[in-house]
C-alpha cells in the first residue's frame, strides 16, 4: 500500500487524487473526488473572473474619477458601465459562493485515509489481535449473564426504564447504581491521577459546528439526537465537547501534548443493528462513558496512541478482568479515524467479548475541520493531530465486571481497586427479604 497521508487539505486532493480514492476503497468508502475536482475548477475559474474584472473595474473608477473632475458633464455613459460592470461582478460572485459551499459540503464527505500500518480488512474477521491481558474466567456452575443476575439482584430494573423512557434505556438502582458510581470514580482517579490528564467537565449539547469539527456531522446525523432549538445535539460521546475546547485556535507548542479526561452521559439514536444486543445492559440510547482526548504535535501522534491504548487497559488490569487489545483493518476502523484499536473485555456469562473502548489517532483530519493549530517555534501554524478513546465505557465494563465475579450463592464479588469506593463492601448479595 502507497504511503497515505492523513493531509485531505484541498491542495492535496487536487495534487494527489488517486491516493485519495485509494484511501476511501481501503474503508468501504464513496469519496466524491472527481466532483470535488470538478467544482475546484469551476471555483478556480470563477474567482479568477471575479477577481479580473475587480481590477478592472478599480482602474476604470480610477479612471473616470480623474476624468469627471476634469469634465464634470462626460461621465454619465461611464458610471453606467461601471454600475453594470458592478452588477456583473456581483452575480459572478454569487455564483462563485455557491460551488463554493457545495464544494465545501462534499470535501466533508471524503473519509481520513488509514496508516500505511493499518491491515487491509474489509470487516471483524480481518482485525488483528496484539495482545491479550488475563485468564479467560472458569466457574464450577453456570455463569448467569449480567441482566440475569442483576434482575435477581435487584440491581437492574428494565421495566419501568421502559416505563419512562421506552426500550433501549435501562436503570440501574441500589448496589447497582453504586458500582457503576465506583467504576467511573475509579477510571477517573487512574486517568486524572496515575496518568496526568487534565480532568474537565464539558457540556452535554453542542452546536452544529462542533458536531462537524469532529465529523459526526454530516455523515452520522441519523445517529445523533437532535435538538432543534438552538440547532444542538446532545453529545453521543465527550470527544465532541472536549475535541471543540480548542476550536478555531493557535495554541502555543510548549502546551503539547494536552491530555484531557471527562466523564459524561452520551446519547445514540441507532444503538446498534436492529435486533442485535436489544436485552441487557449493552446497547443504550443513552450511557456513560469516561473519555480520553489528546492533542498533539504531529510527529508524537502514533507513540501518542499506544499510551492511550495502555492508558485505557489499565482499567481493566486494575479491575482483574480479562480482555484483548485488537488492531482495527482498513474496513472496520471508521470513517475520521486514521489508526484504531478496540479493547475487548471478555463477559463470561454471555461467553464472549465486549468491546469496551476504541482507542484512535486522527491525524490532523479533525483539527482541520476545526481548525485547531499549533504555533512551533519560529514557525507557521501547524495543525495538531488529535486523538481520543474510551477508558472506559461504563455499561460493558460493568457487565464485564459482574459476570467475571459472579459467585455460586448468587453474589457479585467487589474487585479490591473498587472497595474504598463503596465503603469497604466486598459483595453484593440478594435484597433482604
Amino acid at each position: 500500500m502507497r504511503n497515505l497521508e492523513p493531509v485531505l487539505a484541498l491542495s492535496y486532493i487536487r495534487d494527489h487524487p488517486d491516493l485519495v480514492r485509494e484511501g476511501a476503497r481501503l474503508k468501504g468508502e464513496d469519496a466524491p473526488v472527481d466532483e470535488v475536482l470538478r467544482l475546484d475548477r469551476e471555483h478556480r475559474s470563477a474567482l479568477t473572473q471575479v477577481e479580473t474584472l475587480r481590477a478592472e473595474l478599480g482602474q476604470r473608477s480610477a479612471d473616470l474619477g480623474r476624468r469627471a473632475r476634469e469634465e464634470p458633464s462626460g461621465a454619465a455613459e461611464e458610471r453606467s458601465e461601471l454600475a453594470e460592470l458592478k452588477r456583473r461582478i456581483g452575480e459572478l460572485d454569487a455564483q462563485r459562493r455557491e460551488v463554493w459551499e457545495e464544494l465545501q459540503r462534499l470535501l466533508l464527505a471524503i473519509p481520513n485515509p488509514p496508516h500505511p500500518s493499518v491491515p487491509f480488512g474489509v470487516g471483524d474477521e480481518d482485525n488483528q489481535v496484539v495482545r491479550t491481558w488475563g485468564e479467560t474466567p472458569t466457574f464450577d456452575f453456570e455463569p448467569l449473564t449480567h441482566y440475569d443476575l442483576g434482575e435477581r439482584l435487584g440491581i437492574f430494573d428494565f421495566e419501568r426504564a421502559v416505563k419512562v423512557a421506552g426500550s433501549r434505556f435501562a436503570l440501574l438502582k441500589g448496589p447497582g447504581a453504586r458500582l457503576e458510581r465506583a467504576l467511573t470514580w475509579l477510571m477517573l482517579d487512574l486517568a486524572a491521577g496515575d496518568h496526568g490528564y487534565e480532568e474537565v467537565s464539558p457540556p452535554y449539547m453542542v452546536s452544529r459546528e462542533c458536531m462537524v469539527g469532529t465529523a459526526n456531522l454530516p455523515k452520522f446525523e441519523d445517529e445523533a439526537f437532535h435538538v432543534a432549538e438552538g440547532d444542538r445535539f446532545l453529545i453521543p460521546t465527550a470527544e465532541v465537547p472536549v475535541t471543540n475546547l480548542y476550536r478555531e485556535e493557535v495554541l502555543d507548542a510548549d502546551r503539547l501534548p494536552i491530555r484531557h479526561v471527562a466523564w459524561t452521559p452520551c446519547w445514540r439514536s441507532e444503538a446498534g443493528a436492529p435486533g442485535k444486543d436489544t436485552r441487557g445492559y449493552i446497547r443504550l440510547h443513552q450511557f456513560s462513558k469516561v473519555e480520553l482526548v489528546k492533542f498533539v504535535r504531529p510527529e508524537d501522534s502514533l507513540d501518542e496512541l499506544e499510551s492511550l491504548v495502555r492508558d485505557a487497559e489499565s482499567v481493566l488490569q486494575a479491575l482483574g478482568i480479562h480482555y484483548r487489545v485488537r488492531l482495527m483493518c482498513s474496513g472496520d476502523m471508521g470513517f475520521a479515524q486514521w489508526k484504531k484499536y478496540d479493547i475487548d473485555a471478555y463477559a463470561p456469562g454471555l461467553g464472549r467479548y465486549l468491546e469496551v473502548s476504541s482507542c484512535s489517532a486522527f491525524g490532523d483530519f479533525q483539527a482541520r475541520r476545526a481548525n485547531i493549530r499549533f504555533r512551533p517555534p519560529g514557525g507557521k501554524p501547524e495543525f495538531v493531530h488529535t486523538l481520543n478513546g474510551s477508558a472506559l465505557a461504563l455499561p460493558r465494563t460493568f457487565d464485564c465486571l459482574v459476570e467475571t465475579y459472579q459467585t455460586k450463592g448468587g453474589g457479585i464479588r467487589v474487585p479490591e481497586a473498587l472497595r474504598g469506593y463503596l465503603g469497604g463492601i466486598e459483595e453484593i448479595g440478594p435484597p433482604e427479604s
